[in-house]
């Protein structure tokens, strides 16, 4: 008799934010939201300071990145592009129990890219969150936790990885 994996135990990817930080200057912060329209048809968001901060010149309500979420196929898509720029290969200190991140220096590594003199060189930051079935209930007005069997572990997220996307884990 054949033992099947149990539909509920199945890991996915619930969603890829890609961010830049562009500090106090609002030029980058509008070349960052240019650069980020690139990766899909959906428009990123402005990320506005919540405190005051001097030694950086911030107050609140100033532009100091911008953030794109990608969801369902097209978040899988571009994270294997993503994954090539860094060679399919991520550091073990990359993964934890919510999924990995890790970072592209410069958007020309992506493939598919060509330097745009208007956006100049820079780099984003990529978060990829993991999730299986039935976490939903952690997001209800009634919230509920995840038992402890059912939680994502590290070495979970960084099989995933492997076997799924293809990445080589140092």
């Amino acid at each position: 008799m054949e033992e099947k994996e149990n539909p509920m135990r199945k890991i996915r990817i619930e969603k890829v934010v890609l961010n830049m930080g562009t500090g106090n200057d609002e030029k980058n912060c509008k070349k960052a939201i240019k650069l980020l329209s690139k990766f899909s048809s959906k428009k990123p968001i402005q990320c506005l300071a919540k405190k005051r901060v001097p030694t950086f010149n911030i107050r609140p309500g100033m532009p100091i990145g911008a953030k794109l979420t990608l969801r369902g196929k097209e978040a899988e898509e571009v994270l294997k592009k993503l994954l090539q720029a860094r060679e399919n290969t991520l550091p073990e200190s990359c993964f934890d129990e919510n999924g990995f991140a890790f970072g592209v220096s410069e958007y020309i590594d992506i493939p598919g890219f060509k330097y745009d003199v208007d956006i100049g060189m820079k780099g984003l930051d990529v978060c990829v969150t993991l999730e299986r079935p039935g976490f939903r209930i952690k997001k209800r007005k009634i919230k509920s936790k995840i038992s402890k069997k059912h939680k994502i572990l590290k070495e979970d997220s960084i099989s995933f990885a492997k076997k799924e996307l293809g990445v080589e884990v140092k």
